[in-house]
């Protein structure tokens, strides 16, 4: 793939979701594909194709896969590096006790903070509002000075919050999980880059039916940075997998969506510590009493 010169940029209406069937369409004929979400909580989906691109190949594409395509926008981007300064660029931003950076830069900024050094093009996560809350979360808890030896990230997408735990604690090990196998390679590759392999385990799965988040159950810290239907969803299991004492990070929800996923939790027995906000968007930090 070349990611120099131009590419085109196909960027879909957004949605509340998108059907599974498109999103495996978009990851096998796009070069690189990205989920933004928007300030109400909808996501979208955009591709990224070489300067070939032809939008009849697009729609004879979906065709023979049998997708029925939403609204889209195409535009042609141009400059030296379309990847870098289109998909994965993104200014270093200093988080609570981190520095947040780019494998784009040549060097790490200077900083007395804990630099993460993160790869995104295609797991969503290190620049939105909700990942920077739970990262002022985890930063709450490291002066709590809370039990954190065990931890994990369920749907970790970059593993921007694995990579941040890991460097709050070098005595933690982490058990990192997504549904989408791209986000888990990015999840590895992010962690050797950072040094911090030594310390994340990661796997795909389904949520806390996955194989290695059983196998480590019960966690000190659990971080879930998901969207509002799915931690509701997965409220029983999160209560399950968290140890007597333990902490669990909620984001991925906006502000009128804060009361239905805070009180799912209270309804399994978690107490509400604090409520982060970030533009629109909530981040929840929650105790399990002993």
């Amino acid at each position: 793939m070349n990611k120099g010169g131009s590419c085109w940029q196909i960027s879909f209406t957004p949605q509340k979701s998108y059907a599974p069937e498109l999103n495996d369409f978009m990851e096998e004929y796009f070069d690189v594909t990205a989920c933004n979400y928007t300030d109400d909580g909808q996501e979208q989906l955009v591709g990224y194709k070489d300067r070939n691109f032809q939008e009849a190949d697009l729609l004879q594409a979906a065709q023979t896969h049998g997708i029925e395509l939403p609204p889209y926008q195409v535009e042609l981007l141009t400059s030296e590096n379309w990847l870098k300064d289109n998909v994965i660029c993104f200014a270093p931003a200093e988080v609570g006790e981190f520095m947040i950076y780019g494998v784009h830069e040549k060097e790490a900024p200077k900083t007395d903070k804990l630099p993460l050094r993160i790869y995104a093009a295609t797991a969503f996560g290190s620049e939105h509002q909700t990942t920077k809350s739970c990262l002022l979360a985890l930063s709450d808890l490291y002066h709590r000075q809370v039990p954190h030896t065990n931890i994990l990230d369920m749907g970790c997408g970059s593993g921007i919050l694995s990579l941040g735990a890991a460097k709050l604690w070098s005595d933690a090990q982490i058990t990192a999980a997504d549904i989408d196998d791209e986000a888990v390679i990015v999840t590895l590759q992010n962690a050797a880059d950072n040094g911090l392999d030594s310390q994340i385990q990661a796997a795909v799965g389904n949520g806390y039916t996955t194989e290695l988040v059983q196998r480590h159950a019960p966690y000190d810290i659990i971080l879930a940075n998901i969207l509002a239907r799915p931690l509701i969803e997965m409220a029983p299991s999160l209560y399950q997998a968290l140890a007597p004492g333990g902490f669990c990070i909620l984001s991925g929800f906006i502000n009128e969506q804060e009361d239905w996923v805070i009180q799912a939790h209270l309804d399994q027995g978690l107490s509400l510590c604090k409520i982060y906000e970030m533009d629109n968007w909530r981040a929840a930090l929650m105790e399990k009493k002993k």
